[in-house]
């Protein structure tokens, strides 16, 4: 990661965008505090300070936490009593999680830290943004999060580290005490005190984090598929027809009309399409072919619809107890002169956990509609006049047979990550925590599952651009013949006797996943919708 190659993200109060989600756990942003967080900071921490003065037990501030919360803490033990909850809660186990999901983890916790409602100190949001900008990384664990009350493991691990304790890794990949890489960039652990500790775990961050990842991935995977339906309608010899706007206004999806569009625009000049009633002829292409629009457009609606979800988080502050000014409210926990501290249950995670559940499932029926037309390429008798396999001396050769194999096992692998983890849930902290949303655990399966939707369609493209060419004497649209250059320059190779797959399997993979697929495109078409 290039640290600081892209411009800071300054944090206010009101939230960020996805954008800068991508920028800092990505792009390795610098992040700063604007003076308005600074003073809201100071602001809310002079609330909690007032509150902690008073004998008046505080959930958050002079309390103990969850099933434990009825305990009064006296104010000797108030900094003990934060230290120990980072400590006790960084029980995470399991593998490292990746880097980037770390990094937009943190960054998201510092937004609504920022937000002038948790009551933590400038000093330590501060610490939070030193420790971002010096690349260091807490080594957080894939188990460890129900979804409610927050990401409590991975946020607890992320905030061991801002304590100078457990491990982390540095900006050279190497990991190390967390102490001896936070000397080593110039940062003091910070002593926390009343409500900081809680306030640096009470948050849906790593959920929330993984969506806007996810969602970045899928509007590029979604006009990929675009494109690799495209190809493979061309290699069939399949009408265009179906795509025509008037069609697709009649049932006027905003998605399906977009991936139809698309389609269009990457079949525009094609000497192969509208082949369908030469030979054999046939009245309709297979669903498969014919309503690609249909599915990828349902995709693509459920993906707006999760991107309503995250701009709404992204514009929150999640936390329990929340730091309010002024005024009093029936339901007031405590009161000082300047505001008020109230319990919420804002740091559930159904609404994203919902929405992340939903992403796999339309990732995991793009990935199989998908695979159905990879193998409609490869088999004799529906592929329109392509050899067996597309194999170059079928029975010698076995051509593309196993790479269909290896397709279908990863779309079976994501049908299994479809089910979704928001339909469970299971009681913790004797009872208080008595429903969770389990949104972590649903990040994690979409995480895979658009890792294996790449896989799934740079299979179909490999599959796809070696049909073309077998089309001889026939032209493909402008835009095919620009992707068909581009993938085989990517090392990407065409049509010919067997040899080893693996590696142009993953060349075309590294294609779809670096965008080259659609940048391909795009100079010819226009940008894709």
């Amino acid at each position: 990661m290039d640290m600081h190659s892209v411009d800071p993200v300054v944090l206010g109060t009101s939230g960020v965008t996805a954008a800068d989600v991508v920028a800092v756990a990505r792009g390795g942003a610098r992040v700063e505090l604007s003076e308005e967080a600074v003073t809201a900071l100071a602001a809310a921490r002079g609330i909690v300070d007032a509150l902690a003065a008073k004998p008046d037990p505080v959930y958050g501030v002079s309390t103990g936490f969850g099933a434990l919360a009825t305990r009064h803490i006296s104010q000797e033990l108030r900094g003990r009593l934060q230290r120990n909850i980072v400590r006790s809660h960084a029980a995470g186990m399991g593998p490292r999680v990746e880097r980037e999901v770390v990094r937009a983890l943190m960054f998201l916790r510092l937004k609504t830290v920022c937000s002038g409602h948790t009551g933590v100190r400038p000093e330590v949001a501060q610490t939070m943004a030193d420790v971002l900008n010096a690349g260091i990384t807490p080594v957080v664990h894939e188990y460890g999060s129900l979804g409610c009350s927050g990401d409590l493991a991975p946020l607890s691990h992320c905030a061991l580290t801002l304590m100078g304790e457990g491990e982390a890794e540095g900006p050279d990949g190497a990991v190390r005490p967390a102490g001896e890489l936070l000397a080593a960039h110039g940062i003091a652990p910070v002593e926390l005190r009343e409500k900081e500790g809680l306030a640096l775990l009470n948050g849906t961050d790593g959920m929330l984090g993984m969506l806007v990842m996810a969602l970045a991935d899928l509007e590029l995977l979604y006009k990929s598929a675009d494109v690799t339906a495209a190809l493979t309608l061309e290699a069939l010899l399949g009408t265009d027809k179906v795509l025509a706007p008037e069609l697709h206004a009649i049932r006027p999806h905003p998605g399906q009309a977009a991936s139809a569009a698309n389609m269009l625009a990457v079949l525009k000049g094609s000497g192969l399409t509208g082949h369908h009633q030469e030979g054999a002829p046939r009245v309709q292409d297979a669903y498969s072919v014919r309503c690609a629009p249909q599915v990828a457009g349902a995709g693509r609606d459920t993906m707006a619809h999760a991107r309503t979800v995250a701009e709404r988080e992204l514009a929150s502050a999640v936390d329990n107890p929340v730091v309010l000014p002024g005024g009093t409210s029936r339901s007031s926990e405590a009161e000082s002169g300047g505001g008020r501290v109230e319990s919420n249950g804002n740091f559930h995670g159904a609404p994203v956990a919902y929405v992340l559940d939903f992403l796999a499932i339309a990732a995991a029926d793009l990935a199989s509609i998908a695979e159905r037309r990879t193998d409609r390429l490869l088999d004799k008798n529906r592929s329109h006049g392509l050899p067996p396999f597309l194999a170059d001396d079928a029975g010698v050769d076995s051509g593309l047979m196993i790479a269909q194999y290896t397709q279908a096992a990863l779309v079976s692998e994501m049908k299994r990550l479809a089910v979704p983890a928001s339909a469970d849930s299971i009681p913790s902290s004797a009872m208080q925590e008595d429903h969770v949303s389990m949104g972590w655990s649903a990040a994690r399966k979409l995480r895979a599952a658009v890792d294996n939707l790449t896989r799934v369609l740079a299979v179909e493209l490999y599959a796809a651009t070696r049909a073309i060419e077998l089309r001889e004497g026939l032209t493909p649209a402008p835009a095919s013949r620009a992707v068909l250059e581009a993938v085989r320059k990517a090392g990407v190779e065409g049509p010919g006797p067997d040899r080893f797959l693996a590696p142009d399997l993953a060349a075309a993979d590294t294609f779809v996943r670096q965008g080259r697929l659609v940048a391909a495109v795009e100079p010819v078409t226009g940008p894709l919708a």
